[in-house]
């Protein structure tokens, strides 16, 4: 509400209260001794209410189980006859693209807990896990004995065991290695009842449960109905998802986990499975093969094929040339040149792997030869190739790849690639003449698209642009989805050949025959007679009248259309989130998303923020609220006494008044602002944007918190403080006064100023004083010989030993160094939400950073992620107003300047160790690259370490309440680093990540800019 001298942001108090019946089960649930996790507040079933599918279904809660009698005692108690229509959906990753794991009732999730390893036998080559276990945990845990899981898919990095049991998912290499069910030795499933079915035991399984109807009719139907299965069931290397009745019988033998394997969770609680491991092969290589079009390298896949290749990736030109605007690219762009005078329009990824090295070798070369023949002949669209054979390269290579998907959300403009037809499966040999067809419809309806696949198995990626807020184009997804069956099944394949059925299950009945549907659904009616696991899903009952969920099911962009669209385009960042889920990440050295990491809390992810604040903009558009208006008011009004007293009044009243608001602000608490989502994410999601955009707002209703205040103000005391640093420190670091700043700020850790002051240090340095009109008479060769140093707060405060270690390299090197006078950069202020103080803050620091500017001598600061912040956050929020100046970091300034300097040879010199800054090594996706060049022209050996985010992150580590988290992150990679590194020769170029070492270890580490001045 805008009241008379007041900016106030409404009360969200939309009823989103839970079903009294799943209420009652709940809280018998927890009576019952139930360890897990229970989560029933909106935010947290906002998280889950979406996957990577077009589909949204609000689920009634969200539950964690932590142990395997946690899943039995869900499963046992959801039988009791009151509880009836309590019905659960299970979750791993949830990077599904069908909506397989959404659900209106109970989500399952069991990637929190349940993901532990439980045996490996290497003798025999076998492992067991709990379902929730990420595949590439999985592969890091088998790694050390030599095997890994071979099912390979590009989500591997989140998605989880169970996941890809459930889907029966499978992806490059798949012709070698086959799919998820071609690996499982045994599953342990609770069923819909609670009893337990061990498909290694299935013999003794107790009569009168479910678990015993459900193998005795399964294999019942198995053996009565083979020739009927045998017909139906295409010879593919994929096969349709669902009851895999045709792998279920093996040599007469009855194998009930394949049954379960493609299920989607409709069959019961998969919670852990025996898994065959592949010892990992001796020699890998990939031939990358150039193409002038996409065409010709979908017809040459089947050559590559016949050539004894493991796999044949492809990817056409869309894709690539979205790869070359994404970070991703500085990753490969040595590996895919471009062809002089040549077009690159697609590309064939063809592996070779075994452990016959000279087989290996044998294979590639008479490759080669093929392909330099055609390239002469200009046979077949081939315009070149590259070969990797170091295993780095490959990883890279495969890297780009499986981020594809991902990449093709990140298209301009309102119309967004759309999952919904996009894993179709030929024959190869059809896979040509069925693209020509489907391109042909998709062309037809004018839409842009992308494409790529795994065409040694007729598997096509096809993602169509659509703009599924447009209802028109909505119905229009829907034609199509129809139109693409038909074509499917023209060439003999499957409308699902990887990623599951999902919504697309109404497609059922056609594919398989009104017969056979039926014995699947008498399967679905011996596991869960009552349609209690994933309802909708596949098939029903026999004795059920409930409907299979269809494609025309309710999608996200139901909600989105309620937005206004210039809401969804200033929010765009949010908006246009497509759940690919690459922040959930596990692989604890990428940086995003720390708080995801740590908490396995999806609310605390990029995708899960940006889900929680389009229904935060959602319910305000709902409530008339213009929301860029009130923004707008908070930027330019200035605070009332009413509008203060107003503001204790509210959060006063917290406890009491429900409001959304709380919990979008909960799940903004988490958030390190570390920027890595900015980059990271193939999308783009840029949380810290949209975080601060929010909290400024939020707090137009809601009292900040005194130690938001403190560090907003962090860089006017600062000078202040200097002027008597001994004091201050001897005030701060007494054990009372840490208590009571802790107590009543909520602030720990605080930092001592640097005393010496920088002020004091620089004295003994020949440092030239800031004199703009001086300066300016110079020459232009004079100029060349002066470098402005750019103060940020913490370094020239905190750590001022690395600005005059600086000053020092700049003489050092035959340059002058100026030093600008101290300027506030505001950073800390946008990452609070005091947009209004930044704005001003920006406004006169970029006012005066481009007076510098017009003197046209380098600008250079020490700390990449405040050098960075006039890059992002200053251009952002400036817009067109912001003035034309560059301030580069150390390694930008020295890396150009190194033709002119004189290089070194220092070989007997110990190796340094670089641990760089999460939002420098986001933003500037070469720094490591780049700090090593300029390392070795000096003689020095630097090696990147695999780093995440440190956990310190400006002053979220310094927190009180945040302080866990913060050590907790630093755990992740950070610690683990310094254990098997030498502390004294480990270099970090950032400020607040040299402050958390220092704490948590004891030690402090240099920047890179000091080991370079030792070694010069």
């Amino acid at each position: 509400m805008i009241i008379a001298g007041s900016i106030m942001l409404p009360r969200l108090n939309q009823d989103s209260s839970i079903n009294s019946i799943v209420e009652r089960y709940l809280s018998e649930l927890q009576q019952r001794g139930f360890q897990g996790d229970i989560e029933t507040q909106y935010a947290s079933r906002l998280a889950v209410a979406t996957d990577n599918s077009v589909y949204q279904q609000l689920p009634q809660a969200v539950v964690l189980p932590k142990t395997q009698q946690d899943v039995e005692l869900l499963a046992q108690l959801g039988n009791k006859s009151e509880f009836e229509t309590v019905r659960f959906s299970p979750r791993g990753g949830g990077t599904g693209t069908n909506g397989q794991s959404l659900t209106e009732h109970i989500v399952v999730d069991l990637s929190r807990h349940l993901n532990q390893l439980i045996e490996i036998n290497v003798e025999e080559g076998w492992v067991i896990v709990e379902t929730g276990m990420v595949k590439d945990k999985l592969n890091d845990l088998v790694r050390p004995h030599g095997f890994f899981f071979s099912p390979e898919l590009s989500t591997s990095n989140r998605a989880t065991v169970g996941g890809m049991i459930n889907t029966d998912a499978s992806g490059q290499g798949s012709l070698r290695y086959g799919k998820t069910s071609d690996h499982v030795l045994g599953l342990t499933a609770i069923l819909a009842d609670g009893s337990v079915l061990d498909t290694e035991q299935w013999k003794s399984v107790e009569e009168g449960t479910f678990a015993a109807s459900a193998v005795s009719e399964t294999q019942r139907i198995c053996r009565e109905h083979r020739a009927a299965i045998e017909e139906r069931f295409p010879p593919l290397n994929r096969f349709l998802t669902g009851y895999d009745l045709k792998n279920s019988l093996k040599d007469n033998e009855f194998l009930p986990e394949r049954v379960l394997c493609g299920s989607e969770g409709s069959l019961g609680f998969i919670t852990r499975a025996k898994l065959n491991l592949t010892p990992i092969p001796k020699s890998r290589v990939l031939v990358n093969v150039k193409y002038d079009s996409f065409d010709s390298a979908l017809r040459s896949a089947s050559m590559m094929v016949e050539a004894n290749a493991l796999s044949v990736e492809t990817i056409d030109s869309i894709v690539l040339n979205l790869a070359k605007q994404d970070i991703v690219w500085h990753t490969v762009s040595d590996l895919l040149t471009e062809v002089p005078g040549q077009e690159l329009l697609g590309v064939n990824i063809v592996e070779y792997a075994g452990n016959d090295v000279a087989e290996i070798d044998d294979q590639v070369s008479a490759l080669c030869s093929r392909l330099e023949s055609m390239i002469e002949n200009e046979e077949g669209g081939i315009i070149g190739y590259q070969i990797c054979r170091d295993l780095g390269s490959i990883g890279k290579i495969y890297g780009m790849r499986k981020k594809a998907v991902g990449l093709l959300g990140a298209t301009k403009g309102s119309a967004k690639p759309v999952a919904f037809a996009e894993d179709t499966c030929v024959p190869p040999e059809n896979l040509a003449d069925f693209i020509v067809e489907f391109r042909a419809l998709l062309d037809a309806h004018n839409l842009r698209y992308g494409m790529f696949g795994h065409v040694d198995a007729g598997v096509l990626h096809v993602r169509p642009a659509l703009d599924m807020c447009d209802p028109k184009q909505e119905e229009l997804m829907h034609q199509i989805s129809d139109q693409v069956v038909a074509l499917v099944a023209k060439y003999g394949g499957l409308m699902w050949g990887e990623h599951g059925k999902g919504f697309r299950s109404e497609y059922g009945p056609e594919f398989f025959g009104e017969h056979l549907f039926e014995q699947l659904r008498r399967v679905k009616s011996a596991f869960d007679p009552l349609n209690k696991m994933n309802p909708g899903k596949i098939c029903t009952p026999l004795s059920s009248d409930d409907e299979l969920v269809k494609v025309k099911g309710v999608k996200r962009a139901h909600f989105d259309r309620q937005i206004p669209v210039n809401v969804r385009d200033s929010f765009n960042g949010a908006m246009e989130c497509n759940g690919n889920g690459l922040c959930f990440n596990y692989d604890v050295a990428s940086p995003m998303c720390p708080s995801m990491k740590i908490l396995a809390d999806r609310r605390h992810s990029p995708k899960g923020r940006a889900g929680i604040v389009r229904e935060w903009l959602r319910q305000l558009s709902e409530q008339g609220i213009d929301i860029l208006d009130l923004e707008s008011k908070t930027l330019k009004g200035s605070a009332s006494l009413k509008n203060m007293l107003d503001r204790m009044t509210n959060s006063f009243n917290k406890r009491h008044h429900y409001d959304f608001s709380h919990e979008v602000y909960e799940a903004m608490q988490g958030c390190l602002a570390c920027k890595a989502c900015a980059t990271q994410c193939p999308i783009k999601v840029d949380v810290p944007n949209f975080r601060a955009r929010f909290l400024n707002v939020y707090h137009s209703r809601y009292q900040r918190p005194i130690k938001d205040y403190f560090v907003a103000n962090i860089e006017s005391l600062l000078p202040l403080m200097a002027l008597s640093p001994k004091i201050v420190n001897t005030v701060l670091d007494t054990g009372w006064v840490q208590s009571l700043v802790s107590s009543t700020v909520g602030y720990v850790d605080a930092p001592l100023l640097s005393s010496p002051t920088l002020k004091q240090r620089l004295k003994s340095q020949h440092v030239e004083k800031y004199d703009h009109q001086k300066l300016s008479s110079l020459s232009d060769e004079q100029k060349q010989r002066y470098v402005i140093v750019v103060q940020d707060p913490f370094t020239s405060y905190y750590d001022a030993k690395v600005v005059d270690d600086f000053v020092s390299l700049v003489v050092n090197l035959g340059f002058i160094p100026v030093m600008l006078p101290f300027k506030p950069n505001g950073k800390a202020q946008h990452i609070k939400g005091f947009l209004k103080q930044f704005t001003n803050t920006a406004q006169n620091t970029a006012q005066f950073l481009a007076e510098a500017a017009k003197l046209k001598m380098p600008m250079v600061g020490v700390d990449p992620a405040l050098v960075l912040c006039y890059r992002d956050e200053y251009r952002e929020t400036l817009k067109k107003d912001c003035p034309d100046f560059s301030v580069n970091t150390v390694h930008e300034w020295l890396l150009p300047q190194l033709d002119s300097l004189p290089s070194r040879n220092n070989n007997n010199q110990e190796p340094w160790y670089l641990l760089a800054h999460c939002t420098e090594k986001t933003m500037l996706p070469n720094a490591e690259k780049e700090w090593g060049a300029i390392f070795m022209h000096f003689g020095a050996s630097l090696t990147a370490v695999p780093v995440g985010c440190c956990g310190m992150a400006g002053t979220f580590g310094h927190e009180a309440d945040k302080l866990q988290w913060s050590k907790d992150i630093y755990g992740l990679s950070w610690k683990p680093s310094f254990e098997r590194l030498p502390i004294e020769r480990c270099l970090v170029t950032g400020y607040s990540c040299r402050s958390q070492v220092k704490r948590f270890e004891g030690s402090v580490v240099k920047h890179p800019l000091q080991a370079l001045l030792e070694v010069l």
